[in-house]
């Protein structure tokens, strides 16, 4: 049974509260003799029959110290570091390696080997570099042969609108592989040499000449690569001098080309009146005119 609360002077204490009981501080005190006593034995069964499960108390097995894993011995111990107990006839004996010859045939069988797997594709590096590298996209695109545009046939003469014989008119002679013009001024006529020009930046014109009878089969686009030049460094020395650059010579095949090509061109421009002078001026646009309004 519990002790009840103390009481004195009319102050009861219970437990570590200092309490003064009103009127009904009796029945209050009747009620906790009984409840008491009920509950603890209430909670004293439940830990009884709780601590029969066997979560709160493991097995005495569980308990038990790890078994230690027995220590590999060997057929043929040391005696020291290097020479063992048993020769190596005994060992053979002992190994039983002579039944697995005598099974087959006298022979120790031989296994084959396996066939080593593929190498794996090549991992990517754990590390990459700080900067953004580009990588080259594969190109597959196929360049079509540029299109022709209707208004230009062979003798066709053409006005230059870009590049430095900008507003020059040319005799037109065939189209290249690469998909640029090849063209004719002639040369004595206008100072236009054998040349390539893109026909996005040309005006095709209504006049056209007959060039049949000249022959320009020899001249491509190889026709017109230039060699590369390698650069000389200079020295501490040479770095001050000045040196003479030299001049681009253009080679006697090339002139000779030229000639073979504009004697047969220029016969044709001499057939037709007022043609060597047209083709002689530059054109240009004069205040008012405008140029989509114009027929060439």
């Amino acid at each position: 049974m519990c002790n009840g609360p103390k009481q004195r002077n009319g102050v009861i204490k219970i437990g570590p509260i200092y309490y003064r009981p009103g009127p009904n501080f009796k029945i209050y005190i009747g009620l906790l003799k009984l409840i008491l006593p009920l509950s603890v034995r209430i909670l004293g069964f439940s830990v009884l029959v709780g601590s029969s499960n066997s979560d709160h108390f493991p097995h005495p097995s569980s308990m038990a110290p790890p078994t230690q894993r027995k220590e590999r011995v060997s057929r043929n111990p040391e005696l020291i570091r290097g020479i063992g107990r048993f020769s190596r006839s005994k060992m053979y004996h002992k190994r039983g390696l002579w039944a697995i010859k005598a099974k087959n045939g006298g022979v120790l069988p031989r296994h084959e080997k396996k066939p080593k797997p593929e190498a794996p594709a090549v991992k990517p590096p754990k590390f990459y570099p700080a900067d953004d590298v580009k990588i080259p996209r594969h190109n597959r695109h196929k360049p079509n042969p540029t299109k022709l545009r209707d208004s230009i046939t062979p003798g066709t003469v053409l006005i230059i609108l870009a590049g430095r014989f900008k507003g020059k008119r040319v005799v037109f002679l065939q189209q290249l592989q690469s998909g640029l013009l090849l063209v004719t001024g002639p040369f004595k006529i206008n100072g236009v040499p054998l040349r390539r020009v893109n026909q996005a930046y040309v005006i095709a014109t209504s006049t056209k000449i007959d060039v049949s009878a000249a022959n320009w089969g020899k001249i491509d686009d190889s026709y017109f690569k230039k060699d590369a030049k390698k650069k000389k460094k200079k020295g501490e020395g040479e770095f001050f001098e000045s040196e003479k650059e030299e001049k681009n010579v253009l080679p006697q095949e090339k002139k000779d080309n030229q000639k073979a090509v504009d004697s047969a061109v220029l016969k044709a421009i001499e057939s037709v009146p007022d043609l060597k002078t047209y083709l002689g001026a530059r054109f240009s646009l004069k205040s008012g005119q405008k140029p989509h309004e114009l027929v060439f």
